[in-house]
């Protein structure tokens, strides 16, 4: 475990004297002679067994940078160890040879585009080949506390053979922080090309010496800090704001020999990252006429998530978030006390975990922190109908249905809006090749250059 990180990036400064612009500045402008030197010119074939070898790295129970991450990380992060472990294990084993080269063969046609011309079977018979260029300097703005967007953006601006300048949130840079000291240990060269700071948001003095700096700005953030940074940056943003997400259960689903484990894995869904992300489900909508109604689902939903709390159990609340938890449960409560169509299940003597069964379909936003809402789906057509007002804004669906029904749902949910259809339980476990809010991974950052050869 390591106890102290040197000072290699700006976030591991203390935080007095606070960072002048002019820091900020000469910070942009050595990231960019620094990939000039050392990043623009390797190649793919060494950015995979890099960026796969560091993969393998974090998935070693003895790495130091892991080993640091699940025992300070719970004070740093707010999440147990044990969700820690279980979310950085999954998205460190979704990045390998394998998937990354995926990645570039979806998103840019060719393993080697970024490497110089290269032509796919359709441009060698039109006499034409092309090269992606990424920018030189990529700022990635990150919201939140969960690491995987961040690592993920960091990993693709690597690929594209981009200096990087992450800005976190205030408190939130103690993984983006590890993961980049990482990559330092991996190669000092690497990570000379990125630079990891923390302030709080809002800071115009730093923020515009940043964004003057930058070719691409890529953000994530409420729908109000998008706005915000539309006004302010002069080049090109790419943004990210919030989402929801939902599960939908079919009643061939519910009445088949897996529903057990169909359940358990609906459970591991609300649990994942303490259902924080915008990829965590709201509500796990069941239709009805299968062996287990939807009430009966929330039910054994309760004992799965009793389960999880033993074995991964939920991290610590703020002070906000509890008292919002609290107030949340109080109105169910007196909404099941008053009318047989609400149930509340809470976990006893904690904040832990709660579900509520609603008969109305219509969508509800959770509070987050394991607090899920079960409702009957009288069809598809309806629940989206009852979720009108969350259109455009819907992320993933966690569906659970039989292969015949499964690509109509999936067609009915794409037209709608829906971004990402996966199976129930692996909702916070996009692939590396999830195009998010339905747009290129790599093919909104790279320039293209054709080349007609005749």
């Amino acid at each position: 475990m390591i106890h102290e990180l040197p000072n290699y990036f700006l976030a591991d400064l203390p935080p007095e004297p606070p960072l002048a612009a002019s820091t900020v500045t000469e910070a942009c402008r050595t990231l960019r002679r620094n990939r000039a030197k050392y990043l623009a010119d390797r190649s793919t074939a060494d950015m995979v067994r890099s960026l796969s070898r560091l993969a393998a790295d974090w998935l070693d129970p003895e790495f130091s940078f892991r080993q640091t991450a699940l025992g300070e990380g719970p004070a740093a992060t707010g999440f147990s160890r044990e969700t820690l472990e279980a979310g950085l294990d999954a998205f460190f084993r979704s990045v390998t040879p394998e998937s990354l080269n995926t990645l570039l063969l979806q998103e840019l046609g060719h393993v080697e585009r970024l490497d110089g011309p290269v032509q796919s079977d359709f441009e060698w018979e039109t006499g034409r080949a092309a090269m992606a260029i990424g920018p030189e300097l990529i700022v990635h703005i990150a919201g939140g506390v969960l690491p995987n967007p961040v690592f993920t953006s960091m990993i693709h601006g690597l690929l594209v053979r981009s200096a990087q300048f992450v800005k976190c949130a205030s408190g939130t840079a103690f993984l983006p922080r590890l993961f980049a000291h990482s990559i330092y240990q991996l190669d000092s060269k690497l990570a000379s090309c990125l630079e990891v700071a923390e302030w709080r948001g809002g800071s115009e003095t730093l923020e515009h010496a940043l964004f003057a700096e930058a070719d691409i700005v890529t953000a994530m953030g409420s729908d109000e800090t998008l706005e915000a940074l539309r006004n302010r940056v002069p080049g090109k943003l790419l943004g990210h704001g919030h989402r929801a997400s939902f599960g939908y259960a079919t009643l061939e689903a519910v009445s088949g020999l897996n529903v057990a484990k169909l359940i358990t894995r609906a459970a591991e869904d609300v649990a994942a990252w303490d259902q924080l992300g915008c990829l965590s489900p709201h509500v796990i909508y069941v239709e009805g006429g299968g062996k287990v109604t939807p009430e009966q689902f929330a039910e054994r939903l309760v004992n799965e998530l009793k389960i999880l709390e033993g074995r991964r159990p939920r991290g610590s609340l703020s002070t906000e978030a509890a008292a919002a938890l609290a107030i949340r449960r109080s109105v169910f409560e007196i909404r099941a006390s008053q009318s047989a169509e609400t149930r509340l299940w809470t976990s006893s003597g904690t904040s832990a975990w709660t579900v509520v069964f609603e008969a109305e379909p219509v969508f509800s936003l959770s509070c987050g922190h394991r607090f899920i809402f079960v409702k009957p789906a009288p069809s598809l057509t309806e629940v989206l109908r009852q979720a009108e007002m969350q259109r455009g804004k819907i992320s993933t669906v966690g569906l659970a249905a039989t292969e015949d029904r499964a690509p109509v749902l999936v067609r009915e949910l794409a037209r709608w809006g829906v971004t990402r259809v996966c199976p129930l339980g692996e909702m916070q476990n996009p692939p590396l090749t999830w195009r998010h809010d339905g747009r290129p991974a790599l093919g909104d950052l790279v320039t293209w250059v054709d080349w007609e050869q005749g």
